[in-house]
């Protein structure tokens, strides 16, 4: 099946009281989201994953360890991360279920462990690439990052949350300010409830 651009599950304005602009969600879902939309349907036109779900693409496109993986594995897995990543953002204030602050409590030891966890992963990877909230094989949650479009797919863990750490994703609104963008999305603009649906 060809790759479809997802609409944003609010306007382009909705979250820009809450620290992402309209101008942001533009570039970063008007225009490079779609690139990757554009490009995946292009390269995977007349092969092998012609067809093919977008997770089946990413997982068997995927060469562990490789510094550069495929143009198809690239803008599949991009297209992937950023579906996941405007849905679990939102508006307005998400208060946290408990079923979700129940497994954060008892996979990190508190709810502000977890996201100091994860605005840690955040800033500390190196380069372009993103921040996840998983559950791993084992049934645990674990925080963990990836480089580039590298997503929680190839390793066989399930994504409940997401942030994009590409300069794109904060260079206008947050500049060089990679800390405080993360620590913004994790205090204002998560959507606790579609995180607390993936578990």
């Amino acid at each position: 099946m060809a790759f479809t651009l997802p609409d944003l599950p609010y306007a382009h304005d909705a979250l820009a009281p809450l620290g992402m602009s309209r101008e942001t969600l533009e570039y970063h879902h008007d225009l490079h989201h779609k690139a990757y939309v554009d490009n995946g349907n292009k390269l995977i036109a007349g092969t092998e994953w012609e067809g093919k779900s977008v997770e089946d693409i990413v997982t068997g496109t995927y060469v562990s360890g490789a510094v550069a993986q495929s143009g198809i594995f690239n803008n599949a897995s991009q297209h992937w991360n950023h579906a996941l990543f405007w849905e679990v953002m939102g508006p307005k204030a998400h208060s946290l279920p408990g079923a979700l602050e129940k497994a954060l409590v008892e996979s990190f030891g508190s709810v502000q462990k977890f996201k100091d966890d994860f605005a840690a992963a955040g800033a500390g990877q190196f380069g372009s690439g993103w921040a996840w909230l998983v559950r791993d094989k084992d049934g645990s949650l674990k925080v963990t990052k990836t480089e580039n479009g590298v997503n929680p797919l190839c390793f066989g863990q399930k994504a409940l949350l997401g942030c994009d750490v590409w300069e794109h994703s904060y260079y206008i609104d947050f500049r060089n300010k990679r800390p405080a963008y993360l620590a913004n999305f994790l205090d204002k603009l998560v959507n606790w409830e579609a995180v607390a649906a993936r578990l």
